[in-house]
C-alpha cells in the first residue's frame, strides 16, 4: 500500500511538472502594465477568455485575436476609452485608443485652425468619459464707430463677442444686431457710439428799414436817419452725434445778447413827379428792353414807388420801374404800347435792360405779360 501511494504521489507529482513545463511564457502588456503569464491557451483570444477581459471591436490588440500563441510571445492591449466630443453644441460619442486629444482630432479627421477653441487642451491624455469640447471660429465683420475690420469669433451671441473683442459700449452706444441675437457666420457686427453734447450758437436778427416820408426832402432822394444794427441771440442746442456725425438736434434754451436797432431812412415828396403829356420832345435815344408788368398792390409791394408817388392814390401815374445804372430815376420815356411814362421806381429783379411798367388793375398787368419793347428816352 505505502509503495502504491508512493507511485501515485511521483506520478502526480510528475504530471504536474510536466503540465507545468510544457506552458508558453508570453509577456502581456494589458493599458501600459506589463505582466508575464504562462499558458496553454491556443490562440491570444484564449488569453483574454483565461484572464476574463471582454474586448471590445474598438480596442487594440496586437498582435490579433486570432494569431496563435507562442513561447515568449509579447501581447499588447489598450482598451478603447468613452469620449464624447461636442462641436459647435453638437454631441457625439466615440471609442478610441488615442493617448491625447491631438491623437483623437486625427483619427475624428477633426482639423482645427488657430482661431478655434478646444477644451481640454490637445496635449491632454484622454481619460474615460472625458467631454471634449470645441468650438469653430467663424468670421465676421466688426465695426465700432465707423470703423471696420475683419475679425474670427467663437461667440454664440452678439454680447459674448463683444466680450470677447474687448469692446466695451457706454450708457448711449446701441449695437446692431441685438446684444441678445445669436451670432452667425459672416454677420456684420455693428457698434454706433452715440454722444449727447450741447452746442452753443449765437445767431444775428436782422434789423428791419423803416421808410418815413420828409416833405422838406426833394422827391427821389432818400437820407439815412438811424443806422440799423442787428440784433443777436444765444441759443443752446441738446446735439446727438452717432460715430462723431450729427444725428438731430433739439432747441434747450435760448437768450438775447443785444437787441435790434431798425434803420431809419427818410424819402423826399417835396415836388412829386408830374405824369408825362404827350407834348414831351422828341427822343434822344431808343433801344429795346424786357419788360414785365405790376400793380400797386403786388406781392411785397408798398403802394409807394421809390421816388415817393403813391400809386394807391394816383392809379392813372404812368409809371415804369428801371434798372437806375441803365435809365435814372427821373427820366421821361415813351414805351411803345404803353405810353409816355417817368421812370420812377426800381425792383430787387430789374436789372439791366429791363422795365416794370406799372398798371391799376390785375387784369390790365396780366394783359401786358412779359414782352420785349422800344423804349425811347426823351430829352
Amino acid at each position: 500500500m505505502i509503495l502504491v501511494a508512493s507511485f501515485l504521489v511521483f506520478a502526480a507529482t510528475l504530471g504536474v511538472l510536466f503540465y507545468e513545463g510544457s506552458k508558453k511564457t508570453v509577456a502581456l502588456t494589458l493599458n501600459g502594465k506589463e505582466t508575464v503569464i504562462k499558458t496553454h491557451a491556443d490562440t491570444i483570444q484564449d488569453i483574454f477568455d483565461e484572464l476574463k477581459i471582454s474586448l471590445r471591436s474598438e480596442d487594440y490588440v496586437f498582435p490579433t485575436t486570432n494569431t496563435k500563441v507562442k513561447n515568449n510571445l509579447a501581447i499588447v492591449w489598450k482598451p478603447a476609452k468613452q469620449v464624447q466630443i461636442v462641436k459647435d453644441n453638437e454631441k457625439k460619442t466615440v471609442w478610441t485608443t488615442a493617448e491625447t486629444v491631438a491623437e483623437l482630432l486625427k483619427q475624428q479627421n477633426i482639423v482645427l485652425n488657430a482661431h478655434d477653441q478646444i477644451s481640454p487642451g490637445t496635449q491632454e491624455t484622454i481619460k474615460g468619459r472625458m467631454d471634449v469640447a470645441i468650438k469653430k471660429a467663424m468670421p465676421l465683420t466688426l465695426v465700432d464707430g465707423g470703423h471696420q475690420k475683419q475679425v474670427w469669433s467663437t461667440s454664440a451671441t452678439v454680447a459674448d463677442f463683444l466680450k470677447q473683442q474687448g469692446i466695451k459700449l457706454n450708457n448711449l452706444d446701441r449695437v446692431e444686431p441685438s446684444l441678445t441675437e445669436t451670432v452667425m457666420e459672416n454677420a456684420v457686427i455693428n457698434v454706433i457710439r452715440v454722444e449727447k453734447v450741447t452746442d452753443v450758437v449765437e445767431e444775428p436778427v436782422q434789423f428791419a428799414v423803416v421808410t418815413k416820408k420828409d416833405t422838406q426832402l426833394e422827391k427821389g432822394k432818400q437820407k439815412v436817419v438811424t443806422e440799423g444794427q442787428q440784433g443777436l441771440i444765444s441759443k443752446n442746442f441738446e446735439v446727438i452725434l452717432e460715430n462723431g456725425k450729427e444725428k438731430s438736434r433739439k432747441l434747450i434754451s435760448e437768450k438775447k445778447v443785444r437787441d435790434k436797432q431798425d434803420k431809419v431812412v427818410t424819402m423826399g415828396t417835396k415836388e412829386l413827379v408830374a405824369q408825362v403829356s404827350r407834348g414831351e420832345v422828341s427822343a434822344s435815344k431808343e433801344f429795346y428792353v424786357s419788360s414785365t408788368a405790376y400793380t400797386a398792390s403786388c406781392n411785397g409791394c408798398s403802394g409807394h414807388t421809390a421816388t415817393g408817388i403813391n400809386l394807391l392814390a394816383n392809379p392813372g401815374a404812368k409809371v415804369i420801374a428801371v434798372d437806375p445804372s441803365v435809365i435814372p430815376l427821373g427820366t421821361k420815356v415813351y414805351v411803345e404800347g404803353y405810353g409816355y411814362a417817368v421812370a420812377a421806381d426800381t425792383g430787387g429783379a430789374i436789372r439791366g435792360y429791363k422795365i416794370d411798367v406799372f398798371f391799376p388793375s390785375n387784369s390790365e398787368a396780366y394783359r401786358w405779360g412779359a414782352h420785349k419793347v422800344k423804349i425811347k428816352i426823351l430829352k
